[in-house]
């Protein structure tokens, strides 16, 4: 199965658990756009719309793009009283609109399942001129006091998905890597900011969490469920709370 399509098979619980966005990521993509409301906005890999809500908020005419049939149902009829906001069930690869008529095209924590090479040169054929690119993801780590914690969490991750040889980008070579990419394609004016939230979660919740990420979810059967008890077993043990720091890191320029 594409891992893309994993998403789609608990389209409910990705809703509840995955993470939202702050105000101030959208406070500073408003006013680096300057656009204003009744402007075409096109959202790439909507799942379940942790981040729509605050542009169909301002007044955009939003249309997303989700690969995922249930989380393309799920999300038209969550939005159904928006009459600003219509969703394709295709991927962006295969969408279909004309050239040079997008304001802003924003993704949140989706974009890097498309290829490159072909994500962003169609980017730059739907914006108009001058129109924005706002691309963002979310990346969890653990708490600093919960350290300890995650260190036997580890261990388990390390008992079914034992480590390989390859080496790890940092965060500071991740956040150069994609906005010289971004510049690569020809765009301009980039700006690369970084928010932080914390979230707290119970054994169960954070198993919840887990289940809606693509390599959890095609983990196959039974150690699926072993390694579930035994995470859930070890935030037991300490108290059955984990804290998870999020860093939100957003990518804005213009064609």
């Amino acid at each position: 199965m594409d891992k893309r399509l994993t998403f789609n098979e608990d389209a409910s619980n990705y809703d509840k658990w995955r993470p939202t966005y702050c105000e101030e990521l959208f406070e500073d993509i408003f006013r680096y756009s300057e656009i204003s409301k009744d402007k075409n906005a096109l959202e790439v890999g909507i799942g379940t719309g942790q981040a729509t809500t605050p542009f169909l908020n301002a007044g955009y005419n939003v249309t997303a793009v989700e690969l995922g049939n249930n989380l393309a149902e799920f999300s038209r009829e969550k939005f159904k009283e928006y009459k600003n906001f219509k969703v394709y069930n295709t991927s962006f690869e295969e969408f279909q609109c004309e050239d040079n008529i997008i304001d802003i095209l924003y993704s949140a924590t989706a974009f890097h399942w498309i290829p490159e090479s072909i994500g962003y040169p169609k980017i730059l054929r739907l914006l108009k001129d001058n129109g924005t690119i706002a691309l963002f993801w979310n990346k969890p780590s653990p708490a600093d006091e919960e350290y300890s914690l995650h260190l036997e969490i580890q261990k388990i991750y390390e008992k079914y998905w034992p480590s390989t040889d390859k080496l790890l980008e940092s965060n500071s070579e991740r956040y150069k890597r994609i906005s010289e990419t971004i510049k690569t394609y020809g765009f301009r004016d980039l700006e690369m900011k970084l928010y932080h939230k914390t979230r707290k979660f119970s054994s169960e919740e954070y198993i919840c969490l887990l289940n809606t990420y693509s390599d959890h979810r095609t983990m196959p059967e039974p150690s699926k469920q072993l390694f579930e008890n035994e995470i859930k077993d070890i935030i037991k043990k300490n108290g059955n709370l984990f804290d998870i720091h999020d860093t939100i890191e957003l990518y804005l320029a213009r064609k």
